[in-house]
């Protein structure tokens, strides 16, 4: 037998035993380190019970929520971005503390809802009961949160998550068929919510993005309460949308 064919067959032996065991171990191993691929088995796995159960029970166990938020609004020729803090407390109380590019305030405290644009000079007062606003349903995360109750058509989405690591499901908001045509919800590896997208059958859209999301924080009772500054005037009944 010539060298070139020793070292072939050689060749040929490791490589099969390669084949029979380290490719296996190999492969388990790239899925537990790869997050791309463990995305990719955990969105196929896990059913959409599976996927809204979970943020359920992460939500449930909550009685205060924190985190930076991101809105960003496109529709009628027009587009909105802005910034600021959120803060949510059970039972259904928030406040929406925008920063960027102008300062304003959005505050549930409950029973009431107030938006105060301090270079309007005006709070705009409504009950919360009637509150329409795209706002309103995310003070009803803390506490009872059913996600398959609160979604008709709740599936998982075809559109991409922006994390790799996320899933994303789409549904209609109970109550809001003649409005909404779809809301997708990102959701991430720790069952949190961290973007909200509401398509309307106009063809506008409304997107929030939540980050640094901090969990059962000590918050100020004054701080759901709204004192409106000396000299503003409120106004009740109106639209609160910005």
């Amino acid at each position: 037998m010539s060298r070139r064919r020793r070292i072939s067959r050689l060749l040929d032996f490791v490589i099969s035993r390669f084949t029979r065991s380290s490719i296996t171990r190999f492969l388990a191993l790239y899925t537990l380190v790869s997050p791309t691929c463990s995305t990719l088995l955990l969105a196929s796995d896990l059913s959409v019970s599976q996927i809204a159960s979970g943020v359920d029970r992460r939500y449930n166990r909550l009685n205060t929520l924190k985190a930076n938020f991101e809105e960003n609004y496109s529709g009628a020729g027009l587009t909105r971005n802005e910034s600021g803090k959120l803060w949510l407390q059970k039972p259904g109380k928030m406040r929406w503390e925008y920063e960027q590019p102008a300062p304003k305030l959005f505050i549930v405290d409950g029973k009431n809802a107030f938006f105060y644009v301090p270079a309007e000079r005006q709070v705009r007062r409504m009950p919360a009961k009637k509150l329409d606003d795209f706002r309103s349903p995310i003070r009803y995360l803390l506490g009872h949160t059913k996600l398959e109750k609160e979604f008709s058509k709740l599936a998982l989405s075809s559109d991409r998550p922006d994390d790799p690591s996320d899933v994303v499901l789409e549904g209609i908001p109970s109550g809001m068929e003649d409005r909404v045509q779809r809301v997708l919800l990102e959701i991430t590896p720790a069952n949190q919510i961290c973007r909200i997208r509401v398509e309307e059958l106009d063809g506008s859209t409304t997107e929030f993005l939540f980050r640094d999301l901090e969990e059962n924080v000590a918050v100020q009772p004054n701080l759901f309460r709204f004192n409106p500054p000396a000299g503003v005037e409120i106004v009740s009944g109106q639209d609160l949308e910005p």
